[in-house]
Formats: C-alpha cells, structure tokens, sequence
C-alpha cells in the first residue's frame, strides 16, 4: 500500500529535519515524531533554532549520552540503533565515553562496537575492563550461535570427502563423482555406466587430517574481520580433525594459539592499528608448517605491505609450490567491498591466489573447498 501524502510529508519532515516549514514541507511534528526528530538531530544536526545553527552535539556529559541512547533504543530498531550508535562514535568522537561502564551497559551491542573497545582496550581503565569483556562475549557467543553448527557440518563433510579411497564399503561411494569417474565406460544400448573403479569418502580418522593457519591483519581497517576470524579460529580449534594456529601481527607477529579456547581472550589479545608488515607475519607462519600438503593458510589482509612487497610474493610462491593451499582474503566481514591495494591483489593472482572478500556466511564453503583443493567459491565482484 502506498503512504499517502500526509505520511509521504511527515516521512521527509524526519529525514530534512530543522524548524517546521523550515524545509518546505509544511509539516509539524508532535509527540513521539518530534521526539524521534530530536534524536536524530543531536546526531546529524538540523536547521536554524531560535536564530542558532542547532549543528550536531551530544553534550559532553555522559548523563546526556546515555539518555540520547536510551530514546533511540526507544524510538528505532535494533539495526538502525547500531548504525546511529556507529556514526555517533564516528562524527561526535564519543569513542572515550565507551570507557565508562555505565555507557557500555546503554549500548546495542554489534561487531562494530567491539572493534571499536578493542582499538580502545590499551586506554581502558580497570573499571571499565570486566563490563567491556561482557559486552564483547555477547557479541562473540552470538556469532558462534550463528556460525559454528554450520562451519563444523561443512568442513567435517569436506574431510572426509578428502580422504577419499578407491576400495570403498557400499555405503561410503561417493556416486557423484565415481560416475564421473567412469563416464569412458558408457554403454548406450544399455544407457548406463560400467563403475570399473569406485570412489568413496573415507572414514573419519581420529587424529588430524588438516593444519589450518589463520594470518590476520590487525590494522584499524580490519577491525571486523579480526572479531570475524576470532570466532572462526575458536569453532575450527574445537574440531579435533583440523589443528588451527592463529596469528595476528601489525608490523609485530603475535601467535594466539594458546588463546583459542575463547576468543575473547584472543579479541582482548590484538592491538588494532598501527603498520602492517605482511612479510614478516607470512615468514612466521611458513616457519610453523611441517606439513605443507595438508596445510591451509588463510591470509585476511587488505594488502596494503609496509614490509618487503617482493619478499612477500616469494613466500606466497613458495608455500604454494611445497603444496600449500594459500587463501587471501581482503576482508571477513559483511560490510561488502573494501578497499585493499589493488596491485598487491593482482600479483596474488598471477601465483594462482586470487584475493576477494568474503562474507562470514561464505568462509565455511571457501575453507570446504582449500581443504578439498577444489576451485574457491569466489563471489563476482
């Protein structure tokens, strides 16, 4: 159903904002409407007021924040509230009012805001340091509600068909790919194959079948992937089949691994910001393979190397030769296209290593398929 007029003037009246009339749609609003009115105008500001520019302002007390985070809690919904509690931080520079515990208990908890306590977390006083970490454990338990059950079902699937034998028991052949296996020994008068050698997925064995190596840019930037990842890295670490190291570096390297267990205390391990020295962190993890042919490195990086960029390539090229299954990924997020350094991604490229982002719902079926050493799911641009 369409709105009608009055709703159509009342709808652009909230988004104009400023005096009624002021803007020319000849509408005043009233009650709940002007309430929502003035919560966004705090924020994005609006037109004249008494003969004042009314411009964007919170106040610089916490009091008035956290009543400003209570009306749009009120007024909007739960992922409007997180933009608008994005672009507070961002416009307003509210981001030292989150050192407060009684502001982050007024908060919509999101991805967002946990990149931006983590950025925060060397200048956290101790008071502030217990209510940060409960606010970003609801985040993290959330997303692992989310994503574990179906990465664990995927990836185990893909082990298996992994270890694929040529002498399978009936119930373990694989028919899709033992028919196409066979398609020589066609018989058309009898329109069927001839299964002259079978495939079948193998058994799942108890120890580990895969290492998989998580390389994960730490610059401010990549904020999102680094909460991303934390999780993936803990729901791959509890598979007894895949042995996970996690890695994160800047223009340092620090490995994680022994963190893994919760990836809280692996959010709370990072540093966001500063240089990237992808170089340096890449030389780190070749130097922890022992088993480059079950191996899977998965470099999360926007590219932007501050260290040696043709070092960088050469170590990509030689993980990739020893039988590496090397994975780049721009970003883990779903936050779409990043920006990344385009002529570092193209030279991923050339060595048979597209970089692409890559949404959290996807990264299951990308790890299902390194592991598989079949094409990746890459998304079209």
């Amino acid at each position: 159903m369409q709105p009608s007029a009055d709703e159509r003037l009342r709808r652009w009246r909230l988004v104009l904002g400023g005096e009624p009339g002021a803007e020319g749609t000849g509408c005043t609003l009233t009650g709940q409407d002007a309430a929502m009115d003035g919560a966004l105008g705090a924020l994005y500001g609006g037109a004249k007021n008494g003969g004042k520019d009314r411009g964007a302002g919170l106040g610089a007390s916490a009091p008035s924040v956290a009543r400003w985070l209570g009306d749009i809690r009120t007024y909007f919904s739960s992922s409007v509230v997180q933009v608008m509690q994005r672009d507070a931080i961002e416009r307003l520079g509210l981001a030292t009012l989150l050192l407060e515990p009684e502001m982050l208990e007024a908060v919509e908890a999101d991805v967002h805001l946990v990149g931006t306590l983590l950025s925060l977390n060397k200048a956290m006083p101790e008071t502030t340091r217990e209510t940060a970490r409960a606010v970003v454990r609801k985040v993290v338990e959330d997303l692992e509600k989310r994503l574990a059950t179906r990465t664990r079902a995927t990836l185990t699937g893909a082990l298996d068909r992994s270890a694929r034998v040529s002498r399978p028991r009936h119930r373990d052949i694989d028919w899709d790919r033992t028919i196409r296996a066979n398609l020589k020994n066609y018989l058309p008068e009898y329109n069927t194959v001839v299964p002259e050698r079978l495939v079948g997925y193998g058994r799942a064995a108890r120890g580990v079948k895969k290492d998989v190596v998580l390389c994960i840019d730490q610059s401010g930037s990549m904020a999102a992937s680094v909460v991303y990842a934390s999780v993936f890295g803990a729901v791959l670490a509890s598979m007894r089949s895949i042995a996970t190291r996690l890695v994160v570096f800047d223009t340092a390297v620090v490995d994680l691994t022994d963190q893994l267990d919760d990836p809280v205390d692996v959010l709370f391990g990072t540093q966001l910001g500063g240089g990237t020295d992808i170089n340096r962190a890449l030389a780190y993890c070749q130097s922890q393979i022992t088993r480059p042919a079950d191996t899977v490195v998965v470099l999360i990086s926007d590219l932007y190397e501050g260290g040696i960029r043709d070092e960088m390539l050469k170590r990509v090229a030689a993980m990739k030769a020893s039988g590496v299954q090397f994975v780049a990924l721009l970003a883990l997020s779903d936050e779409g296209a990043p920006a990344y350094d385009r002529e570092h991604a193209a030279a991923l490229a050339a060595l048979g290593a597209p970089a692409f982002a890559c949404t959290p719902d996807l990264f299951p079926e990308v790890m299902a398929a390194a592991i598989e050493r079949r094409p990746l799911p890459i998304p079209e641009a």
